[in-house]
């Protein structure tokens, strides 16, 4: 028996590679099947089944690609409905893998359809379970997310589905069964997951708010309730396609947005697709010089998470600029959360730009120290904005510092005034980036990014404050 976990940081993902007597499952694949098909064909095996805990919200599956290319049964928990050719299970229900059984244990809370599959292994002994988006380390699934399509179906009543799940489900299985969740610390699926992203049962029954062994459901469906932020925009429109399909091939997505484009070529498309131009380098390099009117969300950060949560419009048309050589990946980062309509990108980057006579820009930014100085003579903190989320900026903040959180932008732009200049920071320079970029497309011109963000201005002795009157635009 093999089982492997295949963890992507950047949507902080796990997908999951089981393998017995020359027969593979794979557990909630990402939208590309070469890694999964690859690990197959190097081990000597087929991969019969691919097993879906629920409808993903915050990804696009590789599902339907991965059984047109392998001929292996999609499997989804009781309930689920989807509008293609699967194998819905029944509760109980055993599948059996080589030497191994796969035992379907339907756990609804997260999702109506959400199910933890249990591995039971040669010896008939209880070996682990994968839990999707029902038990993460350190914490249990949001109950909210069914609601953006489904009004009735509240957060309190998955809420008190997911306490019986848990209770009659998961908690009398033996404390050594080992958990293997979908999700790990970073995703927008849970509140207050660990970094770690397994772990025994048995610990997680000690450590677990979730899991305390005399909490009340109304206890529980507080607990889990509360504090929920609003979940990434995009998150019901990628439900609508693991739900549907008909999704495009990812090969395809690939052939198509893979397309190098000169200059002049790159922006005649611009004008007459009326297209997104994306910036995926590095935040330094966009500062110093970028395409007017381009938008910046670099590769090497939260690069997905965030596509999703600024650009409002999953068929939007994208070109790219790419550091050479990571142009594949940026249209399969893309395609992971629903962006499909990559059309090209930069041949020979912004250097070919400028050589065929159009012009760049800059972002003006200050170091800490320099801001610093012109925050204790000018009062320039009347307009020094907060990219950070409510929560951090709670935590601590520069006093005067108004919070405009960036998961906010595009609701929230009007609030600004296009004729005052303002001060941005993030955490490290990241965000207010990305922020900056935002706004300059759209018209603001006033704006200086402060280097190294919070971290940086924390070490230059301004004047801090935790949270006590509410200043934020939400």
């Amino acid at each position: 028996m093999k089982i492997e976990q295949i963890y992507t940081g950047c949507l902080a993902e796990a997908a999951y590679y089981i393998e017995s007597k020359g027969e593979a499952a794979i557990i909630d694949p990402l939208r590309e099947t070469k890694p999964y098909v690859d690990k197959a064909d190097r081990n000597g095996a087929n991969i019969k089944y691919i097993l879906e805990t629920h409808f993903h919200a915050d990804f696009v599956s590789g599902h339907l690609d991965l059984a047109n290319k392998t001929g292996a049964t999609i499997v989804f928990g009781p309930t689920a409905a989807p509008a293609y050719d699967v194998h819905v299970a029944t509760d109980g229900e055993e599948l059996k893998l080589g030497d191994v059984t796969i035992k379907v244990l339907h756990t609804p809370g997260h999702t109506m359809e959400s199910t933890t599959y249990l591995l039971i292994d040669e010896k008939g002994k209880e070996h682990c379970i994968f839990t999707g988006d029902t038990l993460f380390i350190g914490d249990v699934g949001r109950p909210d997310l069914v609601q953006k399509l489904k009004a009735e179906v509240t957060q309190e009543i998955l809420a008190g589905h997911l306490y019986d799940s848990l209770r009659t489900k998961i908690m009398p299985l033996a404390d050594e069964v080992i958990v293997y969740p979908g999700h790990g610390a970073g995703s927008a699926c849970g509140k207050n997951m660990c970094k770690e992203t397994t772990d025994t049962l048995g610990h997680q029954k000690a450590t677990n708010y979730a899991l305390r062994a005399d909490m009340t459901k109304e206890e529980f469906i507080k607990a889990v309730t509360d504090g929920l932020v609003e979940p990434p925009q995009y998150f019901p429109f990628n439900v609508l396609l693991n739900l549907k399909g008909g999704m495009e091939s990812i090969d395809d997505i690939i052939k198509r947005g893979k397309n190098p484009l000169s200059a002049r070529e790159f922006e005649a498309i611009w004008e007459s697709m009326d297209a997104l131009v994306l910036d995926t380098r590095k935040t330094q390099e966009f500062t110093t010089e970028h395409i007017p009117g381009s938008i910046f969300i670099g590769i090497d950060d939260s690069f997905a998470p965030w596509v999703g949560t600024l650009i409002t419009d999953l068929k939007q048309p994208i070109l790219f600029v790419a550091d050479e050589g990571r142009e594949e990946e940026v249209i399969l980062r893309l395609a992971r959360v629903g962006y499909d309509h990559t059309i090209g990108f930069l041949n020979g980057g912004i250097p070919a730009w400028k050589q065929a006579g159009y012009e760049t820009e800059v972002i003006k930014e200050i170091s800490a120290d320099d801001f610093a100085t012109l925050y204790q003579m000018d009062n320039v903190h009347t307009h020094l904005l907060d990219a950070r989320r409510k929560s951090e900026y709670e935590s601590e903040h520069l006093l005067g510092a108004e919070n405009f959180p960036l998961d906010f932008i595009n609701q929230n732009m009007a609030q600004l005034d296009r004729h005052k200049k303002y001060f941005i920071h993030c955490a490290g320079g990241y965000r207010s980036v990305i922020m900056c970029s935002i706004l300059k497309s759209r018209g603001f011109d006033h704006l200086v990014n402060i280097r190294g963000g919070y971290k940086a201005l924390s070490q230059t002795g301004l004047a801090k404050t935790k949270f006590v009157e509410p200043k934020t635009m939400l």
